[in-house]
């Protein structure tokens, strides 16, 4: 049985009249006639009465003509669900992002995104970037908010999405929260919370550089993964911890935020993807992107 016959038949039911749907299926009554009778034959059963003078559904005919309509309502449903997805209008996007981009990008991409494209599910997963880059290789997420730079991989290709210097969080009750600027000596005799060094982030190589060029070394360190750790433990007074500006929009009681009179490198997190992946979805989500730049940071997306 193929559709076409369905169609047929569904054609047949609605006139109930032989020549009408011939002439409605832009085909000769003979073999339309024919095509219907094979249709019975298949299914074993009658679907008509006919007569000279008129055409009726048997009580298996009406039943077959629910069936046959649900059938072409789910096929013309399936076409349009299929068209939409090649147009990236529904579907899932699996997006991994690292702790600053909470912070930072993340809430403006995802509210500007759903804004445009509401059918679109967002799947998100925070992840380190050595995690995303993991996922992105294993084909488990689509794109990850990471930070820059990489290193060098054939199969990814990045935009940078946004830019930001340095501050350091200090506990609210700390004799240094009522200084409008800090100096790393400062600093000298206190713990400092850091990333892990064997995660190899770009975050813990850029706060490193920082102490190097300053010849500034800790007393002690404490690490942690996630840039909320970091800040509960401040507040919990175990150190002072250096951490992205974008940090501060966190806004947890009992943490300061201070600017540091030395120079600080500039942190960069970058939307990466697979160099070959076209999907229209990934697209639109790129899309809106490099069209919403202006709002995410003061130096920010770059073109493709």
């Amino acid at each position: 049985m193929e559709l076409r016959h369905l169609h047929y038949f569904i054609t047949v039911a609605e006139e109930l009249h032989f020549s009408r749907a011939a002439q409605k299926l832009h085909i000769a009554q003979p073999p339309l006639s024919q095509q219907i009778r094979n249709l019975e034959a298949e299914l074993g059963i009658k679907l008509f009465e006919r007569t000279k003078r008129k055409v009726e559904l048997t009580v298996a005919g009406k039943a077959f003509l629910v069936e046959a309509r649900q059938v072409f309502a789910q096929v013309e449903k399936a076409v349009q669900i299929a068209q939409q997805a090649d147009r990236g209008e529904i579907g899932r996007l699996m997006i991994g992002f690292n702790s600053s981009a909470t912070y930072s990008v993340l809430p403006t991409i995802l509210h500007r995104f759903r804004q445009a494209h509401p059918q679109i599910e967002l799947v998100l997963k925070e992840l380190t970037t050595s995690q995303q880059l993991e996922y992105l290789n294993r084909q488990q997420i689509d794109l990850g908010l990471l930070y820059l730079p990489l290193k060098e991989d054939n199969q990814l290709s990045y935009v940078r999405v946004y830019q930001e210097s340095l501050v350091v969080a200090i506990s609210a009750t700390h004799p240094l929260a009522v200084e409008t600027k800090i100096s790393l000596s400062q600093l000298s005799q206190e713990s400092l919370i850091l990333p892990p060094h064997h995660l190899g982030e770009a975050l813990y190589k850029e706060i490193s550089k920082l102490l190097e060029q300053h010849n500034f070394v800790p007393q002690r360190v404490q690490e942690a993964i996630q840039l909320q750790t970091a800040i509960s433990l401040v507040v919990g007074g175990i150190g002072v911890a250096i951490v992205p500006a974008s940090l501060q929009n966190l806004q947890r009681a009992g943490v300061v935020y201070k600017t540091l009179q030395e120079t600080t490198p500039e942190i960069e997190i970058g939307a990466v993807w697979r160099k070959h992946d076209s999907s229209p979805i990934l697209n639109r989500f790129l899309d809106i992107i490099k069209t919403n730049k202006h709002l995410m940071g003061r130096r920010n997306a770059e073109d493709f």
